[in-house]
């Protein structure tokens, strides 16, 4: 039995025992506003509850800490949002994909669709570079993008201690490609003066745990297939 499936709570000479054969998740997350009724931390609080999972089902897999700030400029007109922006979220998980090659590989679970693109060009330079990285994040709806009902129902189901129900109210329902120009161009205030993107009446917890079993099940069976592809290549 492993001491424990977290990075935070291990030694150097625990983690140099079980690195060569493990796989790191890495939690990556931001700090940013979710309309009136859910905390700025919605996108960490997710990607860690994901990648958590992953390393408590997989007794080859360590969680480490989060990396909490992400490219979040489209919510620059709301207080309280911090970002880093694409050059710097690609700059750190780079670094933190190169400092992990005592690891097998290294997982990065990303709960913020604004990291997509500095995720995709980090793991690209770190594949060419002959590291072993793969990304993944969650699939969600094109009019519930951003602090909706499956937001909602997820921190129900994580923190139900930080939604604030009584606040929750509808922003913009359009699709999010047809938002995409204007987001771009002048940020989210521009198109929901409350910052939600969806519709969050109806949240649950219970939905939001059946959220997160889907999630977490689609996690899995991808890094099964990943893990189970390099076993392969290495036979």
């Amino acid at each position: 039995m492993r001491r424990s499936h977290r990075l935070d709570a291990l030694s150097s000479p625990d983690v140099a025992a079980v690195a060569a054969s493990s796989l790191l998740a890495v939690p990556v997350g931001s700090t940013e506003q979710h309309g009136p009724h859910l905390p700025l931390t919605v996108d960490t609080d997710i990607a860690t509850a994901l990648a958590d999972t992953l390393a408590r089902e997989r007794d080859d897999v360590l969680l480490a800490p989060a990396v909490s700030y992400g490219s979040s400029g489209e919510h620059a007109g709301f207080a309280g949002t911090l970002s880093i922006g694409q050059e710097a979220v690609e700059s750190v998980l780079v670094e933190l994909g190169r400092s992990a090659d005592a690891f097998a590989g290294v997982v990065f679970v990303s709960g913020h669709g604004g990291n997509a693109v500095p995720l995709a060009r980090a793991v690209a330079r770190l594949r060419r570079e002959g590291r072993r990285v793969l990304p993944w994040s969650p699939t969600g709806s094109p009019t519930d993008s951003h602090a909706g009902r499956t937001e909602t129902s997820v921190m129900l189901a994580l923190r139900p201690e930080t939604v604030r129900t009584r606040l929750a109210e509808a922003g913009d329902v359009r699709p999010l490609a047809e938002l995409l120009p204007r987001l771009r161009a002048s940020g989210v205030r521009a198109v929901s003066g409350n910052g939600v993107l969806g519709d969050p009446a109806g949240a649950t917890a219970e939905e939001g745990r059946r959220i997160l079993a889907a999630w977490s099940s689609d996690l899995l069976t991808v890094t099964e297939r990943w893990a189970a592809a390099a076993r392969a290549a290495t036979d």
